[in-house]
């Protein structure tokens, strides 16, 4: 399917956005030609290094950039462009149509007012709720992501509860108006291990019993491994490789997606065993080469890549799914069938 046909079922359709920021050097290109699309009930990943441009992306997606950001290309919502949107029409969508968990829910949540409030606000703004209908709907939602004792939470502070109850909070205001497509950003960095695992599972549960579409984004493997339909890896601003998640942990084709995949702790090493590493760091965005962002850390690379962009192509599908449509496996490297 061409990313340009927008067909009427398809949710969330990017094509070509591009962002760049100011900086003291000049204006740097922060996000470069990434192209998405998503359908109601799906999920999707998004995953790289910090710096990559993962976050951002998301916040392109609200109409949450810095105020002096340039952006082009498309955004559609339902086949509404954000690009180019009003503050004002973009608040109107924001919590009602779109909804987004926020990465660290502290500083996300506001420390003046009580919890129920913070759940009510987006039902007050988008449904013109009253005080006493939308503190009841609060307590719906912290029921309904399981906060314990809910009723008696209602009137606390953000600082009165745990990492993993103020992110159950976050996940009440981000699903409060039922909002047709969910960003969740790193959902589970400040949660140890065995919350994480909670929050996660009901974020599954909530996006599949809502028919929402789930845009996650995270840095961890095995996460999106068991909680995403497809995996889009991002480095250098831009997308390097895309597919379903079965294809692409048993296919990996661009060098990047090879080299993060091979980083990744296993169990069964001998003690004193050194994780392999990808040579060199992220570059920033002033330094990004004309080509392929990843090309000053490639052992593939060659000159061409250090000057031409790479362009995105399909290739065979290694791992397909029986009796179901296929989707392609991007990747935007000439010579990742050299590998």
């Amino acid at each position: 399917m061409s990313m340009a046909e927008n067909p009427p079922h398809t949710l969330l359709q990017v094509s070509n956005l591009r962002v760049s920021l100011p900086t003291a050097r000049g204006w740097a290109e922060a996000l470069r030609g990434v192209s998405l699309q998503m359908e109601r009930g799906q999920t999707v990943g998004l995953i790289g290094e910090s710096g990559c441009g993962k976050s951002l992306t998301a916040l392109a997606l609200m109409g949450l950039l810095p105020e002096r950001a340039r952006v082009s290309g498309s955004i559609l919502l339902q086949g509404q462009e954000l690009v180019g949107m009003s503050e004002p029409q973009l608040c109107r969508l924001r919590g009602a149509k779109m909804g987004m968990i926020f990465q660290e829910p502290m500083t996300a949540l506001n420390p003046l007012h009580p919890i129920w409030k913070q759940i009510a606000e987006p039902l007050r703004l988008h449904q013109n709720m009253g005080a006493s209908e939308s503190k009841a709907r609060a307590l719906e939602l912290l029921e309904r992501v399981q906060l314990p004792r809910a009723r008696e939470r209602l009137e606390a502070y953000p600082h009165q509860l745990s990492g993993g109850q103020r992110q159950r909070v976050m996940i009440s205001i981000a699903l409060a108006c039922r909002p047709d497509l969910l960003i969740a950003d790193e959902p589970t960095t400040a949660l140890d291990v065995s919350v994480q695992k909670e929050v996660l599972a009901l974020i599954k549960q909530l996006v599949r019993e809502e028919g929402v579409g789930l845009l996650l984004i995270s840095h961890d493997l095995g996460l999106m491994q068991d909680h995403v339909d497809r995996v889009m890896v991002m480095y250098g601003g831009g997308v390097v490789e895309s597919a379903t998640t079965p294809e692409l942990f048993a296919h990996r084709a661009h060098p990047y997606t090879r080299g993060l995949f091979a980083a990744r702790p296993r169990l069964g090493l001998a003690r004193g065993t050194r994780l392999t590493t990808i040579p060199g760091s992220v570059p920033e965005l002033m330094d990004l080469p004309a080509g392929c962002a990843f090309s000053d850390r490639c052992t593939l690379a060659v000159e061409d890549c250090l000057k031409i962009p790479p362009q995105a192509e399909n290739i065979p599908l290694q791992s397909p799914l029986q009796n179901v449509p296929a989707e392609p496996h991007r990747v935007s490297c000439p010579r990742w069938s050299l590998i």
